[in-house]
Protein backbone atom coordinates (compact mmCIF):
# COMPACT_ATOMS: atom_id res chain seq x y z
CA UNK A 1 0.00 0.00 0.00
CA UNK A 2 1.43 3.45 -0.94
CA UNK A 3 2.53 5.54 2.09
CA UNK A 4 -0.21 8.17 1.62
CA UNK A 5 -2.97 5.55 1.38
CA UNK A 6 -1.55 3.83 4.45
CA UNK A 7 -1.69 7.09 6.41
CA UNK A 8 -5.26 7.82 5.31
CA UNK A 9 -6.31 4.30 6.28
CA UNK A 10 -4.73 4.73 9.71
CA UNK A 11 -6.54 8.03 10.24
CA UNK A 12 -9.84 6.52 9.04
CA UNK A 13 -9.43 3.58 11.43
CA UNK A 14 -8.89 6.01 14.30
CA UNK A 15 -11.99 7.97 13.38
CA UNK A 16 -14.09 4.84 13.08
CA UNK A 17 -12.88 3.45 16.41
CA UNK A 18 -13.63 6.74 18.12
CA UNK A 19 -17.10 6.96 16.59
CA UNK A 20 -16.19 10.28 14.95
CA UNK A 21 -15.69 9.24 11.35
CA UNK A 22 -18.19 11.75 9.97
CA UNK A 23 -17.20 15.39 9.85
CA UNK A 24 -20.58 16.63 11.21
CA UNK A 25 -20.22 14.41 14.29
CA UNK A 26 -16.75 15.76 15.00
CA UNK A 27 -17.86 19.37 14.69
CA UNK A 28 -20.94 18.74 16.82
CA UNK A 29 -18.82 17.38 19.67
CA UNK A 30 -16.48 20.31 19.34
CA UNK A 31 -19.38 22.75 19.57
CA UNK A 32 -20.67 21.05 22.72
CA UNK A 33 -17.24 21.16 24.33
CA UNK A 34 -16.57 24.82 23.74
CA UNK A 35 -20.00 26.44 23.71
CA UNK A 36 -19.72 29.79 25.47
CA UNK A 37 -15.93 29.45 25.82
CA UNK A 38 -14.22 32.55 24.44
CA UNK A 39 -15.33 34.65 21.46
CA UNK A 40 -16.91 33.21 18.35
CA UNK A 41 -14.25 31.60 16.15
CA UNK A 42 -14.38 30.92 12.41
CA UNK A 43 -15.06 27.49 10.95
CA UNK A 44 -11.79 25.80 9.89
CA UNK A 45 -13.67 23.96 7.14
CA UNK A 46 -14.32 27.31 5.45
CA UNK A 47 -10.62 28.04 4.98
CA UNK A 48 -9.77 29.73 1.69
CA UNK A 49 -7.91 27.92 -1.10
CA UNK A 50 -5.96 31.16 -1.81
CA UNK A 51 -4.11 32.03 0.32
CA UNK A 52 -4.31 28.37 1.26
CA UNK A 53 -5.65 27.79 4.76
CA UNK A 54 -6.63 31.36 5.63
CA UNK A 55 -9.76 31.42 7.80
CA UNK A 56 -10.08 34.94 9.19
CA UNK A 57 -8.56 37.73 11.24
CA UNK A 58 -7.56 37.40 14.91
CA UNK A 59 -9.26 39.88 17.19
CA UNK A 60 -7.74 38.49 20.39
CA UNK A 61 -5.00 36.09 21.45
CA UNK A 62 -5.87 35.87 25.13
CA UNK A 63 -5.68 32.53 26.92
CA UNK A 64 -9.34 31.41 26.52
CA UNK A 65 -9.34 32.37 22.84
CA UNK A 66 -6.07 30.58 22.10
CA UNK A 67 -7.12 27.38 23.88
CA UNK A 68 -10.48 27.36 22.10
CA UNK A 69 -8.91 28.17 18.72
CA UNK A 70 -6.30 25.41 18.88
CA UNK A 71 -8.94 22.95 20.05
CA UNK A 72 -10.96 23.87 16.98
CA UNK A 73 -8.05 23.32 14.60
CA UNK A 74 -7.01 26.97 14.18
CA UNK A 75 -3.70 28.68 14.85
CA UNK A 76 -2.56 32.32 14.54
CA UNK A 77 -0.01 33.76 12.16
CA UNK A 78 0.39 37.40 11.15
CA UNK A 79 -2.77 38.31 13.08
CA UNK A 80 -4.88 35.83 11.11
CA UNK A 81 -6.35 32.40 11.84
CA UNK A 82 -5.16 29.51 9.67
CA UNK A 83 -6.30 25.93 9.07
CA UNK A 84 -4.30 24.29 6.25
CA UNK A 85 -5.89 21.69 3.99
CA UNK A 86 -3.39 19.18 5.37
CA UNK A 87 -1.86 19.06 8.84
CA UNK A 88 1.46 17.59 9.84
CA UNK A 89 0.60 15.16 12.64
CA UNK A 90 2.74 12.92 14.82
CA UNK A 91 1.09 9.90 16.41
CA UNK A 92 3.15 8.71 19.41
CA UNK A 93 3.38 5.15 18.13
CA UNK A 94 4.80 6.33 14.79
CA UNK A 95 7.61 8.57 16.08
CA UNK A 96 10.79 7.94 14.11
CA UNK A 97 14.02 7.71 16.13
CA UNK A 98 17.13 7.88 13.97
CA UNK A 99 20.23 5.90 14.87
CA UNK A 100 22.08 9.10 15.72
CA UNK A 101 19.31 10.35 18.04
CA UNK A 102 19.09 6.91 19.64
CA UNK A 103 22.85 7.01 20.36
CA UNK A 104 22.57 10.51 21.82
CA UNK A 105 19.78 9.28 24.10
CA UNK A 106 21.78 6.24 25.19
CA UNK A 107 24.93 8.22 25.93
CA UNK A 108 22.90 10.98 27.64
CA UNK A 109 24.68 13.56 25.49
CA UNK A 110 21.91 16.00 26.41
CA UNK A 111 19.93 16.40 29.58
CA UNK A 112 16.25 17.02 28.91
CA UNK A 113 13.91 19.03 31.10
CA UNK A 114 10.34 20.30 30.77
CA UNK A 115 9.25 23.84 31.66
CA UNK A 116 12.67 24.66 33.10
CA UNK A 117 13.31 27.79 31.01
CA UNK A 118 10.30 28.57 28.84
CA UNK A 119 11.49 32.10 28.08
CA UNK A 120 14.86 30.88 26.77
CA UNK A 121 13.21 28.33 24.47
CA UNK A 122 10.83 31.00 23.25
CA UNK A 123 13.78 33.24 22.40
CA UNK A 124 15.49 30.39 20.59
CA UNK A 125 12.43 29.63 18.47
CA UNK A 126 11.79 33.36 17.87
CA UNK A 127 8.08 33.36 16.97
CA UNK A 128 6.41 36.63 15.95
CA UNK A 129 6.08 39.03 18.89
CA UNK A 130 2.30 38.79 19.37
CA UNK A 131 2.43 34.99 19.34
CA UNK A 132 5.35 35.00 21.79
CA UNK A 133 3.36 37.19 24.17
CA UNK A 134 0.33 34.93 23.83
CA UNK A 135 2.38 31.82 24.62
CA UNK A 136 3.99 33.44 27.64
CA UNK A 137 0.48 34.01 28.99
CA UNK A 138 -0.48 30.42 28.10
CA UNK A 139 2.61 29.15 29.92
CA UNK A 140 1.75 31.16 33.01
CA UNK A 141 -1.76 29.68 32.84
CA UNK A 142 -0.30 26.15 32.65
CA UNK A 143 -1.29 25.33 29.04
CA UNK A 144 1.96 26.01 27.16
CA UNK A 145 5.09 23.98 27.83
CA UNK A 146 8.74 23.93 26.86
CA UNK A 147 11.26 21.15 26.34
CA UNK A 148 14.92 21.98 26.96
CA UNK A 149 17.97 19.99 25.83
CA UNK A 150 21.11 20.93 27.79
CA UNK A 151 24.67 20.05 26.77
CA UNK A 152 27.28 18.79 29.23
CA UNK A 153 28.37 22.33 29.99
CA UNK A 154 24.88 23.26 31.09
CA UNK A 155 24.17 25.35 27.99
CA UNK A 156 20.82 25.23 26.22
CA UNK A 157 21.58 23.30 23.02
CA UNK A 158 18.04 23.13 21.65
CA UNK A 159 14.41 22.78 22.51
CA UNK A 160 10.80 23.17 21.52
CA UNK A 161 7.59 24.60 22.88
CA UNK A 162 3.90 24.11 22.32
CA UNK A 163 0.38 24.02 23.67
CA UNK A 164 -1.48 21.20 25.41
CA UNK A 165 -5.27 20.89 25.17
CA UNK A 166 -6.94 17.68 26.31
CA UNK A 167 -4.92 14.80 24.88
CA UNK A 168 -3.56 16.84 21.97
CA UNK A 169 -0.23 18.63 21.87
CA UNK A 170 0.54 21.38 19.37
CA UNK A 171 4.23 21.81 18.57
CA UNK A 172 4.66 25.51 17.93
CA UNK A 173 8.40 25.78 17.30
CA UNK A 174 11.77 24.02 17.57
CA UNK A 175 15.35 25.24 17.52
CA UNK A 176 18.79 23.65 17.78
CA UNK A 177 22.22 25.12 18.42
CA UNK A 178 23.76 21.66 18.20
CA UNK A 179 22.84 18.93 15.77
CA UNK A 180 19.85 16.81 16.86
CA UNK A 181 19.59 18.45 20.28
CA UNK A 182 15.97 19.46 19.60
CA UNK A 183 15.23 15.97 18.22
CA UNK A 184 16.41 14.41 21.49
CA UNK A 185 13.97 16.70 23.27
CA UNK A 186 11.19 15.81 20.84
CA UNK A 187 11.63 12.06 21.35
CA UNK A 188 11.69 12.51 25.13
CA UNK A 189 8.50 14.55 24.94
CA UNK A 190 6.84 11.98 22.67
CA UNK A 191 7.71 9.18 25.09
CA UNK A 192 5.94 11.12 27.84
CA UNK A 193 2.97 12.04 25.66
CA UNK A 194 2.35 8.37 24.93
CA UNK A 195 2.66 7.48 28.61
CA UNK A 196 0.22 10.26 29.53
CA UNK A 197 -2.39 9.11 27.01
CA UNK A 198 -1.95 11.80 24.37
CA UNK A 199 -3.17 10.75 20.94
CA UNK A 200 -1.61 13.29 18.59
CA UNK A 201 0.98 16.03 18.20
CA UNK A 202 0.17 18.69 15.60
CA UNK A 203 3.03 20.33 13.69
CA UNK A 204 0.86 22.61 11.50
CA UNK A 205 2.25 22.46 7.95
CA UNK A 206 4.50 19.62 6.79
CA UNK A 207 8.16 20.50 6.53
CA UNK A 208 11.19 18.35 5.80
CA UNK A 209 12.46 17.97 9.35
CA UNK A 210 8.98 16.99 10.59
CA UNK A 211 8.68 14.09 8.13
CA UNK A 212 12.06 12.86 9.39
CA UNK A 213 10.58 12.67 12.90
CA UNK A 214 7.60 10.62 11.72
CA UNK A 215 5.02 13.34 11.12
CA UNK A 216 2.50 12.53 8.39
CA UNK A 217 0.14 14.70 6.34
CA UNK A 218 -3.48 14.35 7.48
CA UNK A 219 -6.42 15.96 5.61
CA UNK A 220 -8.08 18.79 7.50
CA UNK A 221 -11.45 17.08 7.98
CA UNK A 222 -9.76 13.97 9.39
CA UNK A 223 -7.51 16.04 11.63
CA UNK A 224 -10.51 17.94 12.99
CA UNK A 225 -12.27 14.66 13.73
CA UNK A 226 -9.31 13.27 15.66
CA UNK A 227 -8.83 16.58 17.44
CA UNK A 228 -12.49 16.74 18.48
CA UNK A 229 -12.05 13.42 20.27
CA UNK A 230 -8.74 14.40 21.90
CA UNK A 231 -9.91 17.71 23.37
CA UNK A 232 -12.82 16.11 25.22
CA UNK A 233 -10.41 14.89 27.90
CA UNK A 234 -9.18 17.10 30.76
CA UNK A 235 -6.06 19.10 29.95
CA UNK A 236 -2.80 18.40 31.75
CA UNK A 237 -2.55 21.93 33.16
CA UNK A 238 0.39 23.13 35.23
CA UNK A 239 4.15 22.66 35.26
CA UNK A 240 5.42 19.56 33.47
CA UNK A 241 8.45 17.60 34.64
CA UNK A 242 10.43 14.73 33.14
CA UNK A 243 9.40 11.55 34.94
CA UNK A 244 12.23 9.64 36.59
CA UNK A 245 10.43 6.38 35.79
CA UNK A 246 10.63 6.94 32.02
CA UNK A 247 13.71 6.53 29.85
CA UNK A 248 13.35 7.59 26.20
CA UNK A 249 16.48 5.59 25.32
CA UNK A 250 14.57 2.39 26.12
CA UNK A 251 11.34 3.49 24.45
CA UNK A 252 9.95 1.64 21.44
CA UNK A 253 7.15 3.89 20.13
CA UNK A 254 5.22 0.94 18.71
CA UNK A 255 4.86 -0.59 22.17
CA UNK A 256 3.34 1.62 24.84
CA UNK A 257 5.05 1.38 28.22
CA UNK A 258 8.45 0.28 26.91
CA UNK A 259 10.06 3.45 28.24
CA UNK A 260 9.25 2.59 31.85
CA UNK A 261 12.14 1.65 34.11
CA UNK A 262 12.17 0.14 37.57
CA UNK A 263 13.80 2.07 40.45
CA UNK A 264 16.73 -0.34 40.57
CA UNK A 265 17.50 -0.02 36.86
CA UNK A 266 17.42 3.75 36.60
CA UNK A 267 20.55 5.34 35.24
CA UNK A 268 22.31 7.93 37.34
CA UNK A 269 21.44 11.59 37.03
CA UNK A 270 22.57 13.13 33.76
CA UNK A 271 25.53 15.49 34.26
CA UNK A 272 24.22 17.61 31.38
CA UNK A 273 21.25 18.77 33.43
CA UNK A 274 21.49 22.24 34.92
CA UNK A 275 21.86 22.27 38.73
CA UNK A 276 18.33 23.63 39.23
CA UNK A 277 16.60 20.98 37.06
Amino acid sequence: MPPRQSVLKQVSDRLVSSGLYSKPAALALLAKQFVGFGPRLPDPEKALPHPEGLVGRCSSLDVPTMVAAYAKGLYPHEKKWWAPAERAVSFPENVHISQRVWRLLNTQAYGVTFDSDFAAVLRGCAPEAVVADAFLALHQAGYAHSVEAWDRSGRLAGGLFGLSVGRAFFSEGMFARERDAANVGFVTLSCHLQEWGFTLNDGKRMRGHLSQLGFVAVPRFAFNGLLSKAVLYPSRVGKWTVETGLDAARWNPQYAGTGKVSPGSRRRRNDALPPTA
